[in-house]
């Protein structure tokens, strides 16, 4: 408005003192200050709220596809009406914090982490921004929350915890391969909630007439003399019990389980999918797409303190046939016929 006020003035100033020539050089003025009008306004045009994504594994990450999926279900659509600032630990746990203090600079609207490292970090890094757990363990095991109905603070979102899955899956391989007797549970003694699943998966392994072998692991560098005990141990039967350290390694853990003939049942698909025998446990893509919707509400004006959070409502079960080939192995049909999906 004052560029155009300013030509006004001229035009009529100088009509007077300069002739024609003088107008016709204040026109071009108010043209100008015409055009130029749009582009102010649009240099103004205010910011888009921002996702920080602080992912403990490498792009490209298929479940980050299904939490932006169910975002643009919620009408959130990436490069339009939102923002998403990734940063990716590749394997490497150590980079979590670093990671999580670089989105806490960018001052990101939100935070998306799963997984108590990722989680963690994120919550050192800043106790203001609101923090959605796509996945986690147990989080009020574990202090990240106070409860699972009034969560606190400024972090809420999924839980996987469902200690009966472990009793489940023994249950599973046992109806799958009739022979197993000996199983070994290989296990991050470091993570709390994981004794409360070893000891229901022992339990389930008791009724069912099944010996159970523990081995820790509390480090990437505890893998390779695991596995030496593992072998010496002559189990049949292998069970993982899921959770970061675990999933890093999950490659090796397969690789190690078909090359000792040994029947592996895990919590998440991506043990089928590194070679194991069998998964059953929450669904992953679920937990993601239901993630989307915690941001939606935040984004929207709500606290992360008034967000309950929700427990796993779908699960699957997934079978390796071409493992299940590697190692001799006939799955029953009455196993074949629950199975939510099948590696052939």
């Amino acid at each position: 408005m004052r560029q155009l006020r300013i030509a006004f003035l001229c035009g009529a100033r100088r009509r007077r003192e300069c002739g024609l020539g003088a107008t016709a050089i204040c026109v071009v003025a108010l043209a100008l200050g015409i055009l130029a009008a749009p582009l102010a306004a649009g240099a103004q045009r205010p910011e888009v709220p921002r996702i920080g994504v602080l992912d403990q594994s490498a792009a490209p990450n298929p479940l980050l596809e299904a939490f932006k999926e169910s975002l643009r279900k919620q009408g959130w659509v990436e490069g339009q009406n939102v923002g998403l600032e990734y940063r990716y630990a590749n394997g490497q746990l150590e980079r979590l914090p670093q990671l999580a203090a670089e989105l806490v600079r960018l001052k990101v609207d939100v935070i998306v982490t799963w997984g108590e490292p990722g989680i963690r970090a994120a919550r050192g890094a800043t106790s203001t921004i609101p923090i959605v757990m796509a996945l986690s363990g147990d989080p009020v095991g574990t202090g990240l929350v106070a409860s699972l109905a009034r969560p606190g603070g400024n972090i809420t979102g999924l839980s996987l915890l469902n200690l009966e899955l472990g009793s489940k899956r023994v249950a599973l391989l046992k109806e799958a391969v009739p022979k197993v007797s000996r199983v070994t549970v290989l296990w991050n003694a470091a993570n709390p909630v994981k004794a409360l699943e070893l000891q229901s998966t022992q339990d389930a392994a008791e009724a069912l007439g099944v010996r159970v072998t523990s081995v820790e692991v509390r480090a990437s560098t505890d893998f390779a003399p695991a596995f030496s005990t593992i072998a010496k141990a002559r189990s049949n039967g292998l069970i993982p019990l899921v959770e970061t350290l675990t999933i890093v390694h999950r490659r090796q853990i397969g690789a190690f389980a078909l090359k000792n003939r040994l029947p592996m049942i895990a919590e998440l698909r991506e043990f089928a999918e590194a070679g194991g025998l069998m998964t059953y446990g929450p669904s992953e893509l679920d937990l993601f797409r239901r993630s989307a919707t915690y941001v939606d509400k935040i984004l929207k004006g709500a606290k992360p303190a008034d967000l309950p959070v929700e427990q796993p409502t779908t699960f699957e079960l997934v079978i390796n046939l071409k493992t299940a080939k590697a190692l001799g192995l006939t799955i029953p049909q009455s196993v074949l016929v629950r199975a939510d999906e099948v590696i052939q």
